[in-house]
């Protein structure tokens, strides 16, 4: 059995993320891709005799080949090679938001040893890849540490509530229709009067399939296709509620659909699962898909909102926030990335302007 090492280093400002990295998955990603030797060591800017020993060094380790190549012919993985390189993919895809989470947590309390002036700002946030890119604007434009932990979006709402956290990322579907799944989730945890939301970004939900939809799949009717297996997303997940919704809507039982109880944390947990063939579709965001080289099925727009009681919109933390997400830079980072729109980023909405089904029989609470 293989057993991993974890270490880590100091940075003055802030730098790309390859957490967990290991130049041996470099190697046979960019293989897997290319299917040649000579157009990986380009691409990774090495040599063509480095790629090679650094091949059969591990070769020799692991005690299987790596590797297949004949001169003339097209450079590919072995199945163990292949195995190798999307188990890693797999794992990384699944504990990556616990990475971010303890980054956090330690980068929160360094900043807090070196500048007593500093903000943090508490976020338990419902995944998206979008937040990491948050958090390094945050801190190199305004000096605003942002203490990102990742849960759902029903848990994060829930934390809220406890006083756990300043701000609550959660999404929610254009759906929004009295007596839905949505409505009967989202009613309870969130207070005219007491809670106000923050508008960051939209973002596109829809199926991730695999390159060139062999199963030509084109809605959530063909998950219940005996051919077709599905990768599903955690109870209680934003995500697991459009997903339920949708079904709901389709009158389509979940039963019927292979691979339903089967369920992974994260979108590119999701995707992950998906590009290595555990699964034939899987419902998450463009981005991941995306960046796994998946197809995409778009199915609904979202909202994902920042949630905070009233009063938070008062402190300094928060107004520079809202300074960051309205300025031209931020928006700046968010254009060209797939499936999102920043455009009404840090507009202040209240519930009753966001959620169609709040109504009241006495007058609301002054907001």
């Amino acid at each position: 059995m293989l057993h991993l090492k974890l270490d880590y280093t100091f940075s003055a400002t802030p730098v790309a993320r390859n957490h967990l990295g290991n130049p041996l998955f470099d190697i046979l990603a960019t293989i897997h891709r290319t299917g040649s030797i000579s157009k990986t060591a380009q691409a990774l800017d090495l040599s063509y005799r480095h790629v090679w020993g650094a091949l059969k060094k591990w070769e020799q380790s692991l005690g299987a080949e790596i590797i297949l190549w004949e001169r003339g012919k097209r450079a590919r993985l072995t199945p163990f090679g292949e195995k190798l390189l999307f188990a890693e993919q797999r794992a990384k895809a699944r504990v990556l938001p616990q990475i971010e989470n303890l980054i956090a947590d330690m980068e929160r309390e360094f900043a807090l040893v070196f500048d007593r002036n500093a903000y943090v700002i508490s976020l338990f946030a419902s995944h998206d890849l979008v937040l990491n890119r948050l958090r390094d604007f945050m801190a190199t434009d305004a000096n605003l540490h942002l203490d990102l932990q990742f849960r759902g979006s029903i848990d994060s709402l829930g934390a809220l509530s406890r006083g756990e956290c300043l701000l609550a990322g959660f999404h929610i579907s254009e759906d929004r229709a009295r007596g839905t799944l949505t409505q009967q989730t989202f009613k309870k945890l969130l207070k005219p009067g007491k809670h106000k939301l923050i508008t960051f970004l939209s973002r596109q939900q829809g199926l991730m399939v695999r390159a060139a939809n062999p199963k030509r799949i084109t809605g959530v009717r063909d998950l219940q296709r005996a051919d077709v297996r599905f990768i599903n997303r955690e109870a209680d997940s934003g995500t697991r509620l459009e997903i339920e919704q949708l079904l709901a809507s389709g009158k389509i039982d979940p039963a019927t659909i292979n691979g339903f109880e089967r369920c992974e944390a994260t979108h590119l947990a999701v995707a992950a699962a998906v590009a290595s063939g555990q699964a034939d579709a899987g419902f998450g965001i463009r981005a991941a898909a995306v960046q796994f080289g998946l197809d995409f099925v778009p199915l609904m727009q979202e909202q994902y909102y920042l949630a905070c009681l009233k009063e938070t919109l008062r402190e300094p933390a928060i107004e520079k926030l809202l300074a960051l997400l309205q300025s031209g830079s931020w928006r700046h980072i968010i254009d060209g990335l797939p499936g999102y729109d920043a455009s009404h980023a840090g507009t202040i909405l209240s519930l009753t302007q966001a959620m169609p089904w709040y109504s009241f029989k006495t007058p609301k609470p002054a907001e």
